[in-house]
């Protein structure tokens, strides 16, 4: 192969407007500005705790162009998670659980960039392991650059809620096997998030359960199922 320097001058002004082209198309919209977790209509507050954890399921393709990918299309339902922290100390995300339970079947823990991959790119041989915390992931095939580009820019950026913060990312279900309309009487589960107490001690707190029901009810043009999934 000849050096760069060797290559005709338009072949080389050709392979950088490519180049440049594509660092572009990958460029997503921004998301939607993160709010206070109890201006969300499907939010939970634990006063004596100072959190409040809220949930905002993004159902609609065209609601979610921030994506560069099109995972609703492919029986994936993504949701904000909005944790607003009004507490003198840091909350630690780092062992806990965001879980599905829909009205019926089993509980669905958030999907890995791996299973992500399988199902968009169709990564039949690929074996992937679900991990129950966020977002440590073990990749067992090369992972889409689009699909880690999504996470690093709408996931959490941080394991940590800061004191009179609020932190946001998205998670992402498979509802591919669960019976319509999906969000009907489903809950999302949220759990195992520790901070300290005045006195520095270990203190885990209580658990979040935030019904699907309370969102549907303020959008009750959105029946809640799955759009039709594109092969």
């Amino acid at each position: 192969m000849r050096p760069l320097r060797q290559l005709p001058t338009r072949l080389v002004a050709a392979a950088l407007l490519i180049t440049l082209t594509a660092r572009a198309s990958d460029k997503p919209r921004p998301a939607p500005p993160v709010k206070p977790a109890s201006q969300y209509v499907m939010n939970e507050a634990h006063p004596n705790e100072r959190v409040t954890v809220a949930a905002d399921p993004c159902v609609d393709e065209a609601d979610c162009k921030f994506f560069r990918l099109p995972y609703t299309n492919h029986g994936f339902l993504p949701v904000r998670v909005i944790i607003t922290n009004e507490r003198d100390q840091i909350l630690q995300l780092d062992q806990a659980r965001i879980q599905f339970y829909p009205a019926s079947g089993e509980k669905e823990a958030a999907a890995t960039d791996d299973d992500l991959n399988r199902r968009l790119f169709n990564g039949k041989d690929a074996a992937g392991t679900k991990l129950p915390v966020i977002p440590i992931v073990i990749h067992h095939q090369p992972v889409d650059q689009k699909i880690l580009n999504d996470d690093t820019d709408f996931g959490f950026a941080s394991l940590e809620v800061p004191p009179h913060s609020t932190r946001a990312g998205y998670v992402f279900y498979d509802t591919r096997a669960i019976d319509d309309p999906v969000m009907k009487d489903a809950e999302l589960y949220v759990k195992e998030i520790y901070t300290t107490d005045e006195k520095g001690a270990k203190l885990q707190l209580f658990a979040f359960t935030l019904p699907f029901n309370k969102w549907l009810a303020a959008h009750p043009a959105d029946p809640g199922t799955k759009p039709p999934e594109k092969k």
